[in-house]
């Protein structure tokens, strides 16, 4: 492997237990079980983007209409708390950032997430990890297309870049992209993903 993307949340940063609760936050004037649908919907598709997240809940779960407006003021507000919260140091998953800092310049880094780009930007470059990633690329553009970008703008060789996600989102992306996929993090990938990574620490990609 010359290249690998790198998922953020759940691979890079230990963030679920936060985004959760602003989603929570967000919606907080809702009923509890409604939001509790949310959640299940949030946590099995943890490689989605709020966006897409915000509107299946107005759509799917409320069963009502939301305007393009509506959804991003939501995703505002969600971002806002997420700036606030995420910026601490300790929410890095120690094992992942030691790999990328020590390997940092013999694989061409990316990230490719689910995270509104503006915010993940904003949080790699407070956390100090911008210099060890080419680009850093998140949503509303769908995580599969992230991928097919760089692949074009970088001409980089399919068998020779993987993908590193925790979730079946990330494993759809690469499919798709016809790269290979490397689990992290999440033990219910292990029965889907023909590569599962415990530790970085004993790995070697």
């Amino acid at each position: 492997m010359k290249t690998i993307l790198w998922d953020f949340d759940g691979v890079i940063l230990d963030s679920m237990s936060v985004r959760d609760w602003g989603f929570e936050e967000i919606f907080k004037d809702f009923s509890s079980d409604q939001v509790s649908q949310l959640m299940k919907y949030h946590r099995i598709n943890g490689g989605l983007s709020r966006y897409v997240k915000i509107r299946h809940f107005y759509e799917e779960i409320l069963g009502k209409e939301i305007s393009e407006a509506g959804v991003m003021a939501y995703a505002k507000e969600f971002s806002g708390l997420m700036k606030q919260e995420l910026t601490n140091p300790k929410n890095l998953i120690v094992d992942s950032v030691n790999f990328i800092k020590e390997n940092y310049q013999k694989y061409n880094f990316h990230i490719v997430s689910g995270s509104d780009q503006e915010e993940l930007r904003f949080l790699c470059k407070e956390l100090g990890l911008t210099p060890y990633f080419i680009s850093i690329h998140g949503s509303p553009t769908p995580k599969k297309q992230l991928v097919k970008n760089l692949l074009e703008q970088y001409r980089y060789q399919r068998s020779c870049i993987c993908l590193i996600g925790d979730s079946i989102n990330d494993l759809e992306a690469a499919q798709s992209n016809d790269i290979t996929f490397y689990a992290y993090n999440n033990i219910s990938l292990k029965a889907r993903a023909h590569n599962y990574i415990e530790a970085f620490s004993e790995v070697v990609i």
